[in-house]
C-alpha cells in the first residue's frame, strides 16, 4: 500500500486561535467516511504553537480511516476502545485500550481495527 498525504484531517495553522474551554462530541459534527466517523474538536494555532489538530475517531471492524501516510505534524494517538494495529516507522503492533502511539513527523503510521467491534481513538497532532 502507497503512503498518503493525510488528506482526512490536517492542521489549520491559517485559521483562528484555538479556544479556551470543553468541547464534548455531541458538539462536534461528525466527517464519514467508509467504516470511519471522525470528529474534529479543535483546529488551529495556539499560543505556542503553529497548529495543533485534537479529536476523536470510531472506526467500524475491518475499517481504517485512510492508508498508512505521512504528514509533518508530530502526532499522539490514543486508544481508548477496541482491539487494532498501529504501524508506526515500518513497526505493526497489536492494540487495545490504553494503548498510546506517538510518531514524530514525516514518519509513516496508519491505524486499521482488528476486532469483531468499532474501535475508539483519540488524536492530537501539532506544529510548533
Amino acid at each position: 500500500m502507497d503512503p498518503v498525504a493525510d488528506a482526512a484531517v490536517t492542521v489549520a495553522i491559517a485559521a483562528g486561535k484555538v479556544p479556551e474551554g470543553v468541547i464534548g462530541v455531541a458538539a462536534v459534527a461528525p466527517e464519514v467516511q467508509p467504516g470511519c466517523r471522525v470528529f474534529v474538536h479543535y483546529t488551529g494555532p495556539t499560543d505556542q504553537l503553529r497548529g495543533v489538530c485534537a479529536g476523536m475517531a470510531v472506526l467500524d471492524p475491518g475499517a481504517r480511516p485512510h492508508p498508512p501516510h505521512r504528514h509533518p505534524e508530530e502526532e499522539l494517538l490514543i486508544v481508548s476502545e477496541g482491539q487494532g494495529e498501529i504501524e508506526c516507522d515500518g513497526v505493526t503492533t497489536q492494540v487495545g485500550p490504553g494503548a498510546i502511539m506517538y510518531c514524530a513527523g514525516n514518519t509513516l503510521h496508519g491505524i486499521v481495527n482488528t476486532g469483531p467491534v468499532p474501535m475508539t481513538f483519540y488524536w492530537s497532532k501539532w506544529l510548533a
